[in-house]
């Protein structure tokens, strides 16, 4: 559905992206995530036809994005920043949205009046807060029933509430419609509980592109004690990303499934052991940690 292939963009002699290449399946929800500047909002930016690349190809079903209006017409896009007409209201936005979008659902936009009741449709959307004009932003791109969705820190400023509104709104679609949804956030919890698939994005590049269940099967948190003084560092027979020691207890994080990490520990006859799956934000600390991003001895 989505792909990036080796796609390279310079700015000023700095490249924001160096060789990107993203692969995003139809009817998935694909979580891309990054330290800040990593090149996640310019990447998004080629994938909404924003920006040309320098190099390399941006494809949506097979064809390029820029300038192609017809793929563009099945791709909705909600920036960080969003952009809003001086004098418009939710209404006069939604007929100008219209005239982009061929399957635009007036109906939907009618039934959804509810979910997004504090919304003054009289209201001129410059004038609403943040929270309010995401949400007027939702309202509009879910209505216009799109191929593909892409969300750049789409819940930033919506309350507790209408998150969870939200995201059942674009889960809805995914699930009955097919939508296809990549979403970039600094929020990793709410992405574990959505995302199909997870892009880690460093330094221009995509370091790691796998589904969720297989980056939290393949790293796992090892609790250990040993009795007496014992040398972690004559543990040789599998990697350890992250150790760090709070008394007789050590947190090890480590390569492989728990079933593995345990029969390997099994050898240095262990105390205690106790084997955990890690977080998102979890494996994105240390799998970032390795390329030299300030996250040295965090202990989770």
């Amino acid at each position: 559905m989505i792909k990036a292939i080796d796609v390279k963009k310079q700015f000023d002699g700095f490249y924001a992206l160096d060789g990107v290449n993203l692969h995003v399946e139809p009817g998935s929800v694909y979580g891309l995530v990054g330290p800040n500047g990593a090149g996640k909002s310019t990447l998004i930016r080629h994938l909404t036809g924003i920006y040309k690349q320098d190099e390399g190809q941006i494809l949506i079903d097979g064809e390029p994005v820029y300038e192609n209006n017809k793929i563009k017409a099945e791709i909705a896009y909600i920036p960080d920043d969003l952009f809003r007409f001086g004098a418009d209201n939710i209404v006069d936005m939604m007929k100008f949205v219209k005239g982009f979008y061929p399957e635009f659902d007036t109906e939907r936009f009618e039934r959804l009046k509810g979910v997004f009741s504090i919304i003054d449709l009289k209201k001129p959307v410059r004038r609403m807060s943040k929270g309010m004009q995401k949400q007027a932003a939702f309202w509009l791109a879910i209505c216009c029933n799109p191929k593909v969705l892409i969300l750049d820190e789409p819940v930033d400023g919506l309350d507790p509430v209408m998150r969870r509104q939200v995201w059942s709104l674009m889960m809805q679609d995914v699930s009955e419609r097919g939508t296809t949804v990549l979403v970039s956030s600094h929020n990793l919890r709410e992405l574990e509980d959505v995302c199909d698939t997870v892009g880690i994005m460093n330094k221009g590049k995509v370091l790691l592109e796998r589904s969720l269940s297989s980056l939290q099967g393949n790293v796992t948190k090892l609790q250990v004690a040993f009795a007496g003084d014992f040398d972690i560092s004559t543990i040789n027979d599998f990697e350890i990303i992250n150790s760090s020691k709070i008394g007789s207890i050590y947190t090890l994080v480590v390569r492989g499934t728990q079933e593995e990490c345990r029969e390997k520990i099994a050898k240095y006859s262990p105390v205690l052991v106790d084997a955990l799956p890690l977080t998102l934000e979890e494996i994105f600390i240390y799998e970032l940690g390795g390329e030299d991003y300030a996250v040295k001895d965090i202990i989770l």
